[in-house]
């Protein structure tokens, strides 16, 4: 697992628009003064006459997006998630969710692990806030693979998507054959003792505490939920019903993101004990990213404790 390799979804981002801009011309982007670091600029790179820049304006950026995509294009806004789903919050309700537009939002740096920038840009409340847009899905992967597949699906699907990529490299899990459906999960290891569902950077962490655990006698399943909204129930409910707990991970506040979604299927459909790994309920702090991912319990380890202690190990 050490020698495995190490790759920003936000670069798998950039690349995936420079492919698909290949394939479609109708395929444009749109950046607010960031393509340096959202990865737009490798599509600025290539197809200049089709990126634009709308400068530290992202609600404008929104609108702008909006009307184009009246047009038969296919536009990509992109920028931070504290920008693109904080900031432009009221834009991406009014101007695309409510008339259900075919705006796509490339969301960077979401979560603690944007590291050194701190609380004002660790966005920890996306997820919640796109999942109460009626029609918005909502979508975070887990690797290089999936993010590029991610991309491919979201200018394939007429409506309105929100696709949070990360700022920090993470492992590659996924071979290049990998088949990436929204609203589906994958299961990555089977299991029996505990389900442990979880999306992002948090789906390399569970591979590897599920293998820890297996060393404890536990075996746990480990599900990747790329797809938050809409989520893929009836694998939940396999889940649930073959293990009769389960674990959610996320890099988002327990509150609204995935934690709340999967509680919501099985509170109402199969009541089952759950434990949510998150951040809970506190703004983050400016520091290296590896350290504040362990700080917060976004981590193996931590995982790992959650599980010993739900499967009374």
């Amino acid at each position: 697992m050490a020698d495995v390799k190490k790759i920003a979804t936000r670069d798998s981002y950039g690349n995936a628009l420079k492919e698909l801009g290949a394939q479609h011309d109708n395929l444009v982007v749109l950046d607010a003064d960031l393509a340096g670091a959202t990865k737009t600029g490798i599509f600025l790179k290539a197809y200049p006459d089709r990126h634009f820049d709308c400068g530290i304006a992202e609600a404008n950026m929104i609108c702008v997006a909006a009307g184009m995509s009246t047009t038969g294009l296919v536009p990509f806004a992109s920028s931070f998630a504290m920008f693109a789903a904080g900031r432009a919050y009221e834009q991406v309700r009014n101007s695309i969710g409510y008339p259900h537009l075919n705006v796509k939002i490339g969301a960077t740096h979401g979560g603690i692990s944007v590291g050194e920038d701190g609380a004002s840009h660790q966005c920890c409340e996306d997820f919640g806030l796109m999942r109460t847009i009626p029609g918005m899905i909502v979508m975070s992967p887990a690797d290089d693979v999936e993010a590029k597949a991610m991309v491919k699906a979201a200018y394939e699907h007429v409506g309105p998507v929100y696709m949070r990529f990360g700022r920090a490299a993470v492992p590659v899990i996924h071979d290049e054959d990998y088949q990436f459906q929204i609203g589906k999960g994958e299961v990555v290891k089977d299991g029996s003792d505990v389900a442990i569902i979880a999306n992002g950077l948090m789906v390399y962490e569970a591979i590897v505490a599920a293998e820890e655990l297996q060393k404890d006698g536990i075996n746990a399943m480990v599900i990747n939920m790329a797809t938050i909204k809409p989520l893929d129930e009836e694998l939940v409910l396999e889940a649930a019903k073959k293990c009769g707990k389960v674990i959610t991970c996320e890099e988002h506040s327990i509150i609204g993101g995935l934690g709340e979604a999967v509680c919501g299927v099985l509170s109402e459909k199969l009541p089952t004990p759950v434990k949510r790994i998150g951040v809970n309920d506190e703004f983050g702090h400016s520091g290296p990213a590896a350290a504040l991912l362990k700080q917060f319990g976004l981590s193996a380890e931590h995982i790992v404790e959650v599980a010993k202690e739900f499967c009374g190990k």
